[in-house]
């Protein structure tokens, strides 16, 4: 779902003048609502993701955290970034008691070995949570290094060899994962494997379709 209210840049990058839908924001003719089924994780391991956006990512028809969104609506939440002025609701949930706050970044980075842990240790009552960075590679370097108010935070690197299936924006290599698969492997890792094929294969349809639209190519029914 974009944001109305944020102050943003028109989108003027090639496609932009594609006729899309307003809520996939894929071209008409290759809409995926259809295949938007919402899915509710298992109690049990219960578990939030909270995508802390760059403004620029909520009119980009190629950003995947919207595909969590859709696909999680009920253990997703999105906030946008700001260096200076953060959302005071995600102030206060950062702050809240009930929740186990984990930022997902690489843990070879200068300067934050001793925040980086290898797993989460479930505390009683209370509710892992996994923040991920939702911008481009520079970007959420920057919005990792400037944000202070996300620096008392434990990091989680994502330790997998998981290839990137992601075709719309090159990577730096090909380990490096869209934000829709990163999610997919921390529910993969975290006792929600049948949120992870559910986010998988909408994820995969998503970007079967981005694909063929920008070639295209038929619609594959099936």
């Amino acid at each position: 779902m974009l944001d109305t209210a944020a102050n943003r840049k028109p989108f003027l990058a090639k496609g932009s003048k594609v006729i899309r839908c307003p809520a996939c924001l894929l071209a008409k003719d290759y809409c995926i609502c259809d295949h938007k089924i919402p899915h509710t994780l298992d109690n049990a391991y219960p578990l939030e993701i909270w995508l802390l956006m760059h403004k620029e990512e909520s009119y980009k028809p190629t950003n995947t955290g919207r595909l969590i969104e859709h696909c999680l609506p009920a253990s997703t939440r999105r906030f946008y970034w700001h260096r200076t002025t953060p959302d005071p609701l995600f102030l206060s949930l950062l702050a809240d008691d009930k929740y186990q706050p984990h930022i997902i970044y690489p843990g070879d980075r200068e300067g934050i070995a001793h925040r980086v842990v290898t797993a989460v240790k479930r505390e009683d009552n209370k509710i892992p949570v996994f923040i991920i960075l939702d911008g481009s590679w520079r970007q959420a370097g920057r919005m990792f290094r400037l944000s202070k108010y996300l620096q008392h935070l434990p990091v989680l690197p994502l330790n997998t060899q998981r290839h990137s299936e992601y075709k719309l924006r090159k990577a730096p290599d090909e380990f490096h994962l869209c934000t829709c698969e990163v999610a997919m492997e921390l529910l993969h890792s975290h006792q929600q494997k049948k949120g992870a094929q559910a986010l998988g294969d909408y994820f995969s349809r998503f970007n079967d379709m981005y694909d063929r639209s920008r070639r295209n190519a038929p619609i594959d029914q099936t």
